[in-house]
């Protein structure tokens, strides 16, 4: 035996969950497994890989209640807001690469028409198909890379997951999937409706693990393509583990992800969503609003209602369907965030709640009201570090080229929003802006066709959109001609 996995539960810090650790043994029947059911299933037609991921999204909606009580329990999540992970975000990016899968993964067929090359993507058994008479038939092929290890975090442990899971697995991968130890049930979940979906066994496979053993896994030359989600230290370890392999690693990291109100924004929209981009899931969300920059001339009534949405938000037992903001997860997390909040408060931060208006609100637990903080400066902590809790700083900007500085003015670079009536105006703002993703209008929210990926400290690599079956492809090519 490996150790035990205990999982600490915010609600009220008794052991939620308890597991045996895998040891050498377990692994190795894991990876052998894997390796076995691989080949089969790459061979598996498309079409069948995709109805079985289908099957596992009903199954897993089926189940979405069940799950918001386990969430609960483990990290803290609202039971009122649980199912919503499940029946908004993860059945919709599933079934969103499922219908993408088609076409991403189809045999492209290149050749040459009246000078310029074409790509044709060919259908799931085609012969020599497209090519011209007289020219070579030339094809391009995205081939599995065998055995994925998915390391999946707690804080969204379903849509994280699913993000690396079910492309990897509709392009014919075996999947080893380890979550934090916050949040174990969602890999077993993850498995068992995969398997109720008719996914072959060994397949799709579930591992609790140490932090030495994810190395070992990491370095083991069976596997093809890593998946890690989680900070940017977690990230470091991957790499580190990885280095000594020619193995590629994606790596989706922390974020410190701003917004720019601007002077023309629907200020109660904005409000409204950019509350919720901070506040929900006690921000412990690397998309999360941490950095608001308001236009001067709407900064104080944009301030004035972003305060009235956070002081609405009821801050208790998770288990409570009235509860609107649960605690974090862990206690460290909400002490750190605490301490962000009483450093810029020292500094000069004024701090525009009392956490009295919150009764359940302790020092020494994890239950930690929301907070808006105003008079901040750029050298703060709260305005460099990832604060990861219901915390979001807001400054006054005197135009979009300050805007763009000071939402640049970050190591870390996931997501970004503009909040503006003039959407040529946010597009050419978001083209000035280091970040993976922009938004208008719209914050803390993945779209399966397009690309989720983060620059500088956010990570590398890709996931969602067509972009997003690369990682978990090789290309292969063809090129096919007859004799003489």
């Amino acid at each position: 035996m490996s150790g035990r996995l205990e999982t600490v539960s915010p609600v009220d810090g008794s052991v939620y969950v308890r597991r045996d650790l895998a040891g050498p043994t377990e692994i190795e029947r894991t990876l052998a497994a894997a390796q076995r059911a691989q080949p089969s299933w790459r061979d598996t037609p498309l079409t069948d890989r995709i109805a079985i991921v289908r099957r596992m999204v009903e199954v897993m909606n089926e189940q979405a209640d069940d799950i918001a009580h386990e969430l609960a329990w483990q990290m803290g999540r609202p039971i009122a807001a649980g199912p919503g992970e499940i029946r908004g975000g993860y059945a919709e990016r599933a079934l969103g690469m499922a219908d993408l899968a088609p076409q991403a993964l189809a045999d492209q067929a290149v050749y040459w028409r009246d000078g310029t090359p074409v790509h044709e993507a060919l259908t799931e058994g085609a012969g020599r198909q497209g090519t011209p008479e007289g020219q070579p038939h030339r094809r391009l092929r995205a081939v599995p890379v065998g055995v994925v290890l998915v390391l999946a975090p707690w804080n969204f442990p379903f849509l994280t997951a699913v993000n690396a899971v079910v492309p990897a697995l509709l392009a014919g991968n075996a999947v080893v999937l380890k979550h934090s130890d916050q949040t174990p049930l969602a890999a077993e979940r993850i498995e068992a409706t995969f398997a109720a979906a008719g996914l072959p066994p060994g397949v799709l496979q579930a591992l609790h693990l140490s932090h030495d053993a994810v190395a070992d896994v990491v370095q083991d030359d069976r596997v093809g393509y890593v998946h890690f989600t989680g900070s940017v230290e977690g990230g470091r370890a991957v790499k580190r583990a990885a280095a000594e392999r020619f193995v590629e690693v994606g790596l989706e990291l922390g974020g410190k992800d701003p917004a720019y109100v601007r002077e023309d924004a629907d200020l109660a929209h904005a409000a409204a969503n950019l509350a919720d981009g901070a506040f929900f899931n006690s921000g412990q969300s690397c998309c999360g609003i941490e950095r608001i920059y308001v236009h001067q001339a709407v900064f104080d009534p944009f301030v004035e209602l972003l305060v009235t949405h956070a002081r609405a938000l009821r801050l208790g037992d998770p288990r409570d369907p009235a509860t609107t903001l649960g605690p974090m997860a862990r206690t460290a997390g909400a002490e750190l965030a605490r301490a962000h909040v009483d450093e810029a408060v020292a500094q000069g931060a004024r701090a525009l709640l009392d956490p009295a208006d919150h009764p359940a609100d302790a020092r020494g637990t994890p239950y930690l009201a929301p907070q808006v903080l105003v008079h901040v400066r750029p050298d703060m902590r709260v305005m460099r570090e990832e604060t990861f809790g219901p915390v979001v700083t807001v400054a006054p900007v005197a135009d979009d080229e300050a805007a763009v500085r000071a939402m640049n003015d970050s190591r870390y670079g996931l997501t970004a929003s503009v909040w503006t009536r003039d959407l040529d105006a946010a597009l050419r703002i978001g083209g000035l802006l280091e970040t993976g993703t922009c938004y208008a209008n719209r914050c803390d929210y993945l779209d399966p066709l397009l690309a989720w990926t983060g620059v500088k400290d956010s990570g590398r690599g890709v996931s969602l959109s067509r972009l997003g079956f690369g990682p978990f492809t090789r290309p292969m090519s063809f090129r096919l001609q007859e004799p003489g």
